[in-house]
């Protein structure tokens, strides 16, 4: 049995290896010169960049008394504002109020009275009573007919409640210019102003009144039990003409009435109730206590 063995020239080998190794680098440099840019890239801002540096630089820049971009409207109109603003948080006579403030206010009055004025002249179109340049018929009365009217307008002011004397005595004057009697005068009055809305009027004198709310005064007399959940009380109320029955709705948020107290409701709902004229309170309606001295809701 006879072996081989093969002699591999260690210097050969290298020489492989170098030549291998030169190719490579030779590779990788023309690869490199390839993708070589010559010379440095130029950099340029987009249009967006572009805007906002000019915004940045104009917040610090003034050219002749404005900012660098700001047109002259621009610059006139901010420096109105800002006086505006002064002038507004300005105090004339360091109060409470400002000019402009107190400039509003009068111009609201004028302009309010102006149309109640105007309002008043298309309103004596149907009642001259309310021309507000017709004359005081009171200055047309001789000094013995005027005390006799003085006199019975306060006798009605004493039975009336929300009406002041001069209202009445100037009533009375129309009246009596115009012929009527001086009796005749009181009650055509006293009836006109006890059924006139707001005035507190007699029990027995609700059906009669010609409107959806009335005022009115009494002691309640007897309480039931409600019927409905929506109902928070049912009674009577009764005064020296007549007695009336009301209902207290639950969410009117009415305060309670107790049997034997004497009340004062106004601004109730007139309605009917087996063929009878009844009241109910409302979220509207006011009730008063006359007897609970301090604890009044009128």
């Amino acid at each position: 049995m006879s072996t081989n063995y093969t002699t591999v020239d260690e210097a050969s080998v290298d020489e492989q290896t170098d030549e291998c190794q030169t190719t490579v680098d030779e590779w990788a440099s023309e690869v490199e010169d390839q993708w070589t840019i010559e010379g440095t890239p130029e950099l340029r801002a987009s249009v967006e960049q572009d805007i906002q540096a000019k915004v940045d630089y104009a917040d610090d820049q003034e050219i002749e008394g404005r900012l660098f971009g700001q047109t002259l409207e621009a610059q006139e109109r901010l420096e109105a504002r800002e006086w505006e603003i002064e002038q507004t948080h300005g105090r004339w006579d360091r109060g409470q109020d400002s000019r402009r403030e107190e400039q509003a206010h009068i111009v609201v009055s004028e302009g309010s009275k102006r149309r109640r004025r105007e309002f008043e002249r298309r309103a004596a179109s149907v009642d001259p009573r309310c021309d507000p340049d017709a004359p005081d018929p009171r200055a047309q009365l001789s000094r013995e007919e005027l005390a006799m009217v003085n006199q019975q307008a306060r006798r009605v002011e004493a039975k009336l409640d929300g009406w002041s004397r001069a209202a009445i005595s100037r009533r009375l004057a129309e009246r009596g210019v115009d012929g009527c009697s001086v009796l005749g005068a009181v009650v055509g009055v006293f009836e006109e102003l006890e059924q006139a809305a707001g005035t507190v009027i007699p029990i027995a004198a609700v059906e009669e009144v010609d409107r959806g709310e009335v005022c009115i005064a009494g002691t309640v007399t007897k309480l039931w039990e409600p019927s409905h959940r929506t109902i928070a009380q049912v009674g009577l109320l009764e005064d020296e003409s007549a007695r009336i029955r009301f209902t207290v709705w639950e969410k009117s948020g009415q305060p309670i009435v107790r049997e034997g107290e004497t009340v004062t409701f106004r601004g109730v709902a007139k309605s009917w109730y087996e063929g009878r004229c009844s009241v109910a309170l409302t979220g509207w309606s006011r009730v008063g206590f006359p007897d609970r001295r301090g604890r009044s809701l009128e």
